[in-house]
């Protein structure tokens, strides 16, 4: 190209377009940062809050320290305590973030007027989540037997709320003729003692089963016997049938 070609018309654009170009790039590169930031913290954040998962169901909250847990980690204890500055804020993550999946579980009741499904899919997902996550089960377990002094807040502020909501429901079920009459309270600590119990009692489970651990397929056939017996015990039918 000659000298005064940089000044025509067709130059300028060229021009223009490259220099658009580096700019979108740019601001691409300036976008991406924030969320790479975010997706490492949130990275970082899920594996510490599996570490202190497994440290609190081992040992409690009096018996763990964030030392124990940065070590299971493998990280240092000032990454720890970059993302949770104290012991007790991350107990309290730890049982916060599975109430909000025992609470996705029971998205079942807001799924569907037929108290057959709600229930016998509430059930199915409190089972898999005692498969899934045990030590979980386990912290929430030690938790309330120490007298839940930890949790008041998550207990009056979060889970009674939830649970009023679902006894409204099952009264209106009752009333429908849909449900047996049942004292609805009484069914909610039935179906949480039932499916916890394959978290939190797994050690005795393996011992009088003789078996190290259930395999899925019997996991999936003791599920199905829990929602049959629970279904049975509330007397639920569909309103189709």
């Amino acid at each position: 190209m000659r000298d005064d070609d940089t000044n025509t018309p067709a130059a300028n654009l060229a021009l223009r377009q490259s220099a658009n170009a580096r700019e979108d790039q740019d601001a691409t590169s300036k976008d991406a940062r924030p969320r790479r930031k975010a997706s490492i913290r949130a990275s970082n954040e899920s594996h510490l809050l599996a570490c202190a998962e497994a440290v609190f169901a081992e040992r409690g909250f009096e018996g763990a320290s964030t030392a124990l847990i940065a070590e299971r980690a493998g990280l240092p204890k000032a990454n720890l305590h970059y993302y949770f500055p104290t012991k007790l804020s991350l107990y309290w993550r730890v049982l916060d973030d599975l109430f909000e999946e025992w609470n996705a579980a029971a998205s079942t009741f807001d799924a569907s007027d037929d108290p057959a499904q709600a229930i016998g899919g509430y059930v199915r997902a409190k089972m898999a989540l005692s498969r899934r996550r045990p030590l979980g089960s386990k912290v929430w377990a030690n938790e309330i037997i120490s007298g839940a002094t930890h949790m008041q807040d998550i207990l009056l502020k979060r889970v009674k709320p939830w649970m009023e909501s679902r006894v409204t429901l099952i009264e209106r079920w009752i009333e429908e003729g849909l449900l047996a009459p049942v004292e609805p309270r009484t069914l909610l600590f039935m179906i949480w003692a039932t499916t916890q119990h394959y978290a939190d009692f797994e050690a005795q489970i393996r011992a009088l089963a003789g078996k190290r651990a259930l395999s899925a397929a019997s996991f999936e056939t003791t599920t199905e016997e829990v929602v049959k017996m629970i279904l049975r015990a509330s007397g639920a039918r569909s309103p189709h049938a």
